[in-house]
């Protein structure tokens, strides 16, 4: 009987766990609250900048002036044909072979233009129309403090049209234009009935019309 207890108390004893598995199960007890610890550990921070802009359109327009004298002040608008009368003076209303007269035009930007441009001078319109294929031109850029005449026209070298070509002839060299109308581009006409013009030529007449294109630099 003893013999038989004992036995038992045995089979008893080794079902209990060992030290083996408490340390087991510690450890593993231990690493999952370490994993979590870990996982509650990680943050992150943030920060933002922030950026605003006002956009706008610019201001870009020209006036222009006839008058033929030195640093003209009636600038005005002529946005339609056939715009300013240029001050030819009387011979423009009665040549004969021969002669030449003197124009000026003067243009500039607006007092509210706030960028640069370039400013352009085309063929004349009606310019085929009766006494305008007889005519010869040519046109320079002169001080904005001098009149258009002989002299000035022959002391400059700022060539827009080269003198005798026909009325048809587009100009070339566009001018720079200073923002604020700060700055005039004076032109200067010099248009001629050359000698040898036919007799068939009296009592014709041409009333051409330049056109002035300016365009923003922005």
């Amino acid at each position: 009987m003893q013999r038989g207890n004992s036995t038992a108390a045995g089979r008893h004893r080794r079902q209990r766990p060992g030290p083996w598995f408490t340390r087991a199960r510690a450890l593993l007890t231990g690493g999952l609250v370490l994993g979590i610890g870990a996982t509650l550990t990680l943050a992150a921070w943030t920060d933002t900048e922030h950026a605003t802009g006002t956009f706008a359109t610019s201001t870009f327009g020209i006036v222009g002036t006839a008058t033929n004298a030195a640093s003209p002040t009636d600038f005005a608008d002529h946005a339609a044909a056939p715009g300013a009368t240029l001050t030819l003076g009387l011979a423009a209303g009665a040549m004969s072979p021969g002669t030449t007269v003197y124009a000026r035009f003067a243009v500039k930007t607006t007092a509210a233009t706030n960028v640069t441009g370039k400013v352009s001078l085309s063929a004349a319109a009606n310019a085929a129309a009766g006494l305008g294929p007889s005519l010869q031109y040519g046109v320079k850029v002169i001080p904005a403090t001098s009149t258009c005449d002989a002299t000035s026209y022959g002391a400059s070298s700022t060539v827009i049209v080269a003198a005798g070509s026909p009325l048809s002839t587009a100009g070339s060299n566009p001018q720079a234009l200073a923002t604020l109308g700060s700055a005039a581009v004076s032109y200067c006409f010099e248009v001629t009935l050359p000698t040898g013009t036919p007799n068939t030529a009296q009592g014709t007449t041409v009333t051409p019309t330049w056109t002035f294109t300016a365009v923003s630099d922005l």
